[in-house]
């Protein structure tokens, strides 16, 4: 079933392609929900998590065409796009005096339950998947991809915040990532 999600998804990439506004919204159907989790872990707030949906959709749209189907499944570019987004908004917020940070919420799943039955099955195994591969990473490889991932810091951030030198950071997080990857099998 894996693989036929998986053409299903590369079908809808090269319609919207072609300028299938139905794709866009097929697609969206199946991944806005998992975006917004994503985003609301990352941004904390609703609104914020909302804005990072629409950026990502239409980045979609925009970029369809120039998608390489041998980079990455579409569910992955998807999820990157939502975590850059993310942290592009929740920066611009930093960078705003007068906006005060919101602490992201420790149980925003990464997951909601606005897809269908199957697709909610198949992310629920995803997200067992991920949580089960992130637990399998040794503490100090967890807690550098939190915050690089999920807090949105840069390396140097990172660094400052931990105290850890800045290249045994991008070395333990080459390493987690490279760890994700073998496990999570993308």
């Amino acid at each position: 079933m894996r693989d036929l999600d998986l053409e299903s998804d590369r079908q809808l990439v090269r319609a919207i392609a072609g300028g299938s506004a139905e794709a866009l919204g097929r697609l969206y159907d199946r991944y806005a929900g998992t975006v917004f989790a994503l985003a609301r872990r990352v941004v904390a707030l609703a609104e914020d998590a909302e804005e990072v949906v629409q950026d990502v959709f239409s980045q979609i749209w925009r970029d369809a065409p120039r998608y390489d189907f041998a980079r990455a499944t579409v569910a992955g570019w998807i999820v990157m796009l939502a975590r850059t987004r993310a942290i592009d908004r929740l920066r611009s917020r930093r960078a705003r005096p007068d906006v005060n940070p919101v602490a992201a919420p420790e149980d925003t799943p990464l997951a909601a339950n606005t897809a269908s039955p199957e697709a909610l099955a198949i992310s629920a195994d995803d997200v067992r998947n991920v949580r089960a591969a992130l637990e399998g990473l040794p503490d100090n490889q967890r807690q550098l991809i939190d915050l690089a991932f999920f807090k949105g810091l840069t390396h140097t951030e990172i660094a400052d915040q931990t105290g850890i030198p800045l290249g045994t950071v991008k070395t333990r997080l080459r390493t987690a990532m490279m760890a994700l990857r073998g496990v999570l099998g993308s």
